[in-house]
């Protein structure tokens, strides 16, 4: 009798488990780890407003299956490791400027052409192009490392501490720090400046220091940094539209549940939006008008400067980066800006 009772009661638990899983068996749980650079204050930084709308939007959406934890500052190293973080899978996801990213793929070097935009719809409609979408997969084929979004951090501008830069002439010389990006130094060459890459957790150092003149950052990264504490002079020339990126180690995306992953690509896409509105707002009205405040002197070039910045530098940058790797990447790229500026030619 009590053999019969205990194969009775294990038939009822497994038929219970298997009408009513939840009901037996608790639902795997994931957490996430999501890294980037930024200062953890949401009023100035999009990158960590970002993160947790992210963080919101998923632990909400999946009724507690996921758990985000999020790691700003740097807190889990420089870009450079965060994505190899990433590509370990020892950090789940990262938001990571393009500069770190052509040290892993170089194919990036193709989105490095200065002066190619002019405004921030013309870029967003070629990071929402299909061209992006294959060169992306490029990537994670490459790398192991899959985007959730291609996303901004806006227009790019020197600033320094000797004198304002209204021509090239008035760059020759400087010693300005960017990106550990070979295209961004190439630039800085062709201008006649000396191209000092330098991380990013160590740039405010760097300038307090005067290892170097200046910098390069859109008005927003400026202002989050307080890089006005240590520089004087900016003009905005918009030598480079900044991208950045949302990454995810793409085996891990992989093993979670296809609901989860629905979710979690979501939850990017919003977030990636919402950065997109957020950041070209705080660099438009409101960084640039709070640098000035702060004390930078900002200066506006003209469009008769702007086109001796871009006859110095787009030709010679254009012909090293095919050097470097597939042009294809590159005509691919100048095709769809073309294809932009058609598109939204007022009528």
């Amino acid at each position: 009798m009590a053999k019969k009772n205990v194969m009775f009661v294990f038939t009822l638990i497994l038929g219970m488990a298997l009408i009513f899983p939840g009901m037996v068996l608790a639902e795997k749980t994931y957490t996430i780890r999501y890294a980037h650079g930024d200062p953890p204050d949401i009023t100035t930084s999009s990158a960590h407003a970002d993160a947790v709308l992210f963080k919101r939007y998923v632990e909400d959406r999946s009724g507690g299956r996921i758990k985000v934890e999020i790691y700003p500052a740097n807190e889990l190293g420089s870009e450079r490791e965060q994505i190899e973080g990433v590509q370990l899978g020892s950090i789940h996801m990262s938001n990571i400027s393009e500069g770190t990213v052509g040290i892993f793929f170089p194919e990036i070097l193709a989105t490095a052409i200065p002066y190619a935009f002019r405004t921030y719809t013309e870029a967003w409609r070629v990071l929402d192009s299909p061209y992006m979408k294959e060169l992306m997969e490029e990537m994670r084929k490459k790398t192991g490392v899959r985007c959730l979004d291609v996303n901004q951090n806006g227009f790019r501008n020197f600033s320094n501490n000797v004198h304002t830069i209204k021509t090239p002439a008035d760059l020759k010389g400087l010693k300005i720090r960017t990106m550990e990006h070979r295209g961004h130094m190439k630039m800085v060459e062709s201008l006649g400046g000396n191209p000092v890459p330098i991380a990013w957790g160590e740039l405010y150092t760097a300038l307090q220091q005067k290892v170097v003149d200046g910098q390069e950052n859109p008005p927003s990264l400026v202002l989050a940094m307080k890089f006005y504490e240590v520089q004087k002079y900016y003009t905005l020339d918009g030598h480079i539209y900044s991208i950045d990126f949302t990454f995810i180690n793409d085996k891990f995306y992989n093993s979670l549940p296809e609901d989860l992953r629905q979710i979690v690509y979501e939850a990017a896409d919003i977030a990636g939006w919402h950065h997109r509105t957020t950041e070209t707002f705080v660099s438009n009205e409101v960084a640039v008008g709070a640098l000035i405040e702060k004390g930078m002197e900002v200066y506006v070039p003209t469009a008769e400067e702007i086109s001796l910045f871009s006859k110095m530098s787009q030709k010679p940058v254009v012909d090293w980066i095919k050097t470097q790797i597939d042009p294809k990447w590159v005509d691919g790229f100048v095709a769809e800006i073309d294809k932009a500026k058609i598109e939204l030619k007022a009528p």
